[in-house]
């Protein structure tokens, strides 16, 4: 008898270790490595600085011990390092910030290794107007100074931008075509390098964001800003007259959100969102923010999804006007 039970025993145990066997393994929990974010832009720039300060509020809300290592593909105004997250595989271990309007106008203005497509927006983070900043020295006063200058000496005024296509060289047209004028263009691969050579008198003129302008200002860098390209004076600079108010009709915003490669798994996609969006609203980093000049505009997926889709719609129609890239 009892080995008859033994041995009902024994064979129940074998069926369920067999079971067992037989079953998928456990998936390990997201993420179970490094996360790499990419950052289009040369380091010390506007947006490697937001990267670096929301890095570690992602990790915080992605919790399990995450780890996200920041990493600057700069070049080619952004080119690199949007393809770079678009090539990456769809596993949620790369992300990175997207910058319009070059993450838009690029795949317009010449054959690019990414497009729009091929990345998924995730969350937007930063809303930044830009600006054009002088040296403290320089004999602009205002905007109409500048314009003045480069009219009565055509194509002597330089104007530094992170790269053809960017907010900045997109604005400097603008402001061209409405004062008209001309200006000659000085791209650089980042904002960083842009405005160290405005700093070193190298170029007259910085095409940069708010942001940047005011981090500079409040560090004591010898500047002066001579307009800001909302459409309101913003809060944070009350001081700064608009482009509009000058006479410019001109608004440019560089919105910055964080992106990834298309195809994402959808638990992953969702965990990374609510992380990002955690970040982005969590007081710490929003006090953060405001200490660094960083102007916060959180847009969730599908709404940051369709604004790129009307830019891209857009700036097409610009292109198609008036192309860019000569």
């Amino acid at each position: 008898m009892i080995a008859r039970h033994l041995s009902r025993a024994l064979t129940g145990a074998l069926v369920m270790t067999g079971l067992l066997s037989m079953a998928p393994a456990a998936t390990a929990a997201y993420p179970e490595k490094p996360i790499t974010m990419i950052v289009a832009y040369g380091a010390g720039g506007s947006t490697d600085v937001t990267a670096r300060m929301l890095a570690p509020f992602i990790e915080k809300y992605l919790g399990g011990g995450a780890r996200i290592v920041v990493m600057n593909r700069a070049g080619a105004g952004g080119e690199i390092g949007f393809a770079a997250i678009a090539d990456a595989p769809p596993d949620g271990y790369t992300i990175g910030f997207i910058n319009t309007p070059n993450v838009i106008t690029i795949p317009i203005e010449r054959q690019a290794r990414f497009n729009i497509d091929r990345i998924d927006p995730l969350v937007n983070v930063i809303d930044d107007p830009g600006i054009m900043t002088v040296h403290a020295d320089s004999p602009f006063k205002t905007l109409e100074d500048l314009v003045k200058q480069a009219k009565a000496n055509p194509n002597t005024v330089t104007v530094g931008s992170t790269g053809v296509g960017s907010d900045d060289h997109l604005a400097m047209l603008l402001l061209q075509r409405q004062a008209e004028v001309r200006f000659t263009h000085i791209p650089f691969p980042g904002s960083a390098e842009n405005y160290r050579s405005m700093l070193g008198r190298h170029t007259q003129v910085c095409g940069q964001n708010l942001g940047e302008g005011l981090r500079g200002r409040s560090a004591g860098d010898a500047v002066r800003i001579l307009g800001v390209m909302s459409k309101e004076r913003w809060a944070m600079a009350p001081d700064l007259p608009t482009f509009k108010e000058q006479g410019y009709d001109i608004t440019m915003v560089s919105m910055r959100g964080i992106g990834a490669p298309k195809g994402l798994p959808p638990d992953i996609r969702a965990k990374l969102i609510e992380a990002i969006t955690r970040a982005a609203e969590d007081p710490e980093f929003q006090t953060k923010a405001k200490e660094t000049f960083q102007p916060l505009r959180i847009v969730a997926p599908e709404p940051f999804a369709a604004e790129l889709k009307q830019l891209d719609v857009a700036f097409r129609a610009l292109w198609r006007e008036n192309p860019w890239l000569k």
